[in-house]
């Protein structure tokens, strides 16, 4: 081979060398480029995220204010049925009263006192033949005295516990006549 021949393989070699590391680094160029690009758009996408997980934190935050208000109103509910619980306790109580002191001026209603009144009066009406008169008339002058409306002194009249009442049956509507004048409390 002779000197001509060894230079051109050589100047050969070199242009081959040159062309592998000119290739190399503009694809190294290329490929920095590439990883400049996906680092851009990864940090936009890592922004677009922190962007998005804030507005959730703020929806989250937002939703726990509504859910603390929430319970906020629904204790003054609790206390505003509470109180009117109470008031209608107030006005039951105080219906229940009036109802009472109704049944105990009204003469067609028998209320314990006259009831124990009557029973008492039935008790003493079973006198035994020979016994004091006068024990009867007492008895009968204690009984008017103690029931309300009565009016046993006066020639006619008989004690509303002698005669027994059907027309203050309670539950039977075909028997309570009362019913049918409505009531001025």
């Amino acid at each position: 081979m002779d000197s001509g021949q060894l230079i051109g393989i050589i100047v050969g070699i070199v242009v081959v060398l040159a062309i592998v590391v000119v290739a190399i680094m503009i694809s190294r160029k290329r490929k920095v480029a590439a990883d400049r690009d996906r680092a851009a758009e990864m940090r936009e996408k890592a922004k677009a995220d922190e962007f998005g997980a804030r507005e959730r934190e703020a929806k989250a935050a937002r939703a726990e204010a509504d859910a603390q208000q929430a319970e906020l109103d629904a204790e003054r509910l609790r206390q505003e049925a509470r109180g009117r619980q109470e008031e209608a306790d107030t006005v039951r109580t105080g219906v229940q009263e009036q109802m009472r002191k109704a049944d105990e001026v009204d003469p067609d209603v028998v209320t314990s006192k006259r009831k124990d009144a009557a029973e008492d009066t039935q008790n003493r009406g079973n006198v035994q033949p020979g016994q004091a008169t006068e024990d009867r008339r007492s008895a009968d002058r204690v009984r008017d005295d103690n029931v309300p409306g009565t009016q046993s002194n006066v020639p006619g009249n008989q004690s509303n516990e002698d005669v027994p009442r059907t027309d203050t049956a309670q539950g039977n509507p075909e028997t309570n006549h009362r019913d049918e004048k409505p009531r001025n409390l």
